[in-house]
Formats: C-alpha cells, sequence, structure tokens
C-alpha cells in the first residue's frame, strides 16, 4: 500500500492524513467543502511546524510529509488509492452512502476502513457488496499521540482484512489490538460512560467541574479529569456515542446526561467552540 484516502479533513482525518505522510504514504483528503480541507490542511501544517520547533521533526521532514498529502472535492480521485479509511461524521446513514460511493469508484481488492467510534461495523458492511474488505480502523484523538488503534471486525469481515489492517497500525508506530463488532467496542464502552456519569454529578450539582476532575487525576491517577476530557473528545461526540450504546444496548444505564445534551442543543461542544463544561476563549 502506498496510496491512502482519507474522507474528512476535521481533528480526526487530518491527524491521520499526518501520520501517514510521516511515514512515507502518500495521501488523498477528501471533504465536500474546499474550505474544510483548507483548515485541515493548516492543522497539519501547524502541528508538523511545532514538532520542528520542538526538534522533533527537520524542516526536510515537514516539507517531505506536506508534499505528499493531497486534498480533493471530488470523491473519483480516490480511483488510484490502495486503502480508504472513512473519518466522516458520526451518522450510519452518510456513512453507507459514502461507502456506496466509494464502491463504485475503487477497485474490488481495495479495503474500505471506518474511524467510526461506536457505530456497527457489520451493519455498514452489510450496507456494500464487499463486506469480507470492510473493518474499523478506530484511531483516537489526538492521532499523532495516541497510540492505540482498535481493529473491529464485523461478522462478515475476512482475516486477511483484519491482518493487513493490524500490519498498517503497527507501520505507523501504533498499537492495534483486535476487537469484535459491539456499541462503542472496547474503550468507548468503559470510557464514555464514566464521562457521562461526571456530567450527571455537575448537573447534579455535587461538585464543580474541576472538584470532579480532579478527584479522578488525584484519586484515580487519571492524566485528565473526565469533564476535560470530554471538552477534548468534542460534547457532540460524547452524547452520539452514548445514544448509540443506548439505543443498541437497550439499557437505561446508557442513558445520556441531561445536561450533556443541553449543551450540545446550545453549541457547547467543548474546545471545538470555546466553550462546553469549560471556557476556552
Amino acid at each position: 500500500m502506498q496510496k491512502i484516502g482519507i474522507i474528512g479533513s476535521g481533528t480526526m482525518g487530518s491527524g491521520i492524513a499526518q501520520i501517514l505522510a510521516l511515514k512515507g504514504y502518500q495521501v488523498i483528503i477528501v471533504d465536500i467543502e474546499e474550505e474544510a480541507l483548507k483548515k485541515g490542511i493548516q492543522r497539519i501544517e501547524k502541528q508538523l511546524e511545532r514538532n520542528v520547533s520542538k526538534e522533533r521533526l527537520t524542516q526536510e521532514e515537514k516539507e517531505r510529509a506536506l508534499s505528499l498529502i493531497g486534498s480533493t472535492t471530488s470523491m473519483t480521485d480516490l480511483q488510484v488509492v490502495d486503502l480508504v479509511i472513512e473519518a466522516a461524521i458520526e451518522d450510519m446513514e452518510i456513512k453507507k452512502d459514502i461507502f456506496n460511493e466509494l464502491e463504485a469508484i475503487c477497485r474490488p481488492e481495495v479495503i474500505l476502513a471506518t474511524n467510526t467510534s461506536s457505530l456497527s461495523i457489520t451493519d455498514l458492511a452489510r450496507a456494500t457488496t464487499r463486506p469480507e474488505k470492510i473493518v474499523g480502523m478506530h484511531f483516537f484523538n489526538p492521532v499523532p499521540v495516541m497510540k492505540l488503534v482498535e481493529v473491529v471486525k464485523g461478522e462478515d469481515t475476512s482475516e486477511e482484512t483484519v491482518s493487513t489492517i493490524k500490519e498498517m497500525a503497527q507501520n505507523l508506530d501504533k498499537r492495534p489490538i483486535e476487537v469484535k463488532d459491539s456499541p462503542g467496542f472496547v474503550v468507548n464502552r468503559l470510557l464514555i460512560p464514566m464521562i457521562n456519569e461526571a456530567a450527571l454529578l455537575y448537573g447534579e450539582k455535587v461538585a464543580s467541574a474541576e472538584a470532579i476532575d480532579k478527584g479522578m487525576e488525584l484519586g484515580a491517577n487519571h492524566p485528565i479529569g473526565p469533564l476535560a476530557l470530554a471538552d477534548l473528545i468534542g460534547l457532540d461526540v460524547c452524547l452520539a456515542i452514548m445514544k448509540s450504546l443506548h439505543e443498541n444496548l437497550e439499557d437505561d444505564k446508557y442513558r445520556p446526561a441531561p445536561v450533556l445534551e443541553e449543551k450540545v442543543a446550545n453549541g457547547e461542544l467543548g474546545r471545538k467552540s470555546q466553550q462546553g463544561f469549560y471556557s476556552y476563549s
């Protein structure tokens, strides 16, 4: 594999593109808007420049990585790629539409991976004619820093596909874990309910956001508190995962905290909107 397509130029898509380019892969980022692509490339440039200033990269390595990243609003430009990693919005119908379009464009042997954090790989795969080539490749934010990749095997995903994606993750200096297709997979099945419980505590005024976070930092040795982490992930993402867990596991212990729903409804999404459980303005 030498040419990789990335669907989505947001935080996750641009992060995945960055680590691929640094490892010498040619990358094509696809998004529906030129402005979104521009912001994605700027995000990558800023991160690479920061690494140069901290002497983690040379200027030459930065320039080489940037030269390997292209961008387009046309999905048909992915005819030449050897793998696609989709990192679009967390919406099953949108993802199905994307994968159906990719099927008509990409060669039959091309693996179509999704960075979904909670949606069913099996359901997504069965909306295509190549379910054995559909797999979860779930990176974590910030992609250049976090070592884990959940490789999620749907009911129809072939062992060859899983093996190929695990090898790709290792080539990117990531640590892959193989996970059975299940709501939330492993990390989010554990993590997001904890964040939701912290939001419940906050909403019930049991303690301030600072106190809740400090409790987990000092009492459980977490590097970052759950509410600060929610702001980093994005409250809309946390809410979407909780809703998915609640719907698919049919258990009210996964019901989203009211304050989480309120903040998302008010556009308070965390760091990306400058306001969440904390203010970043």
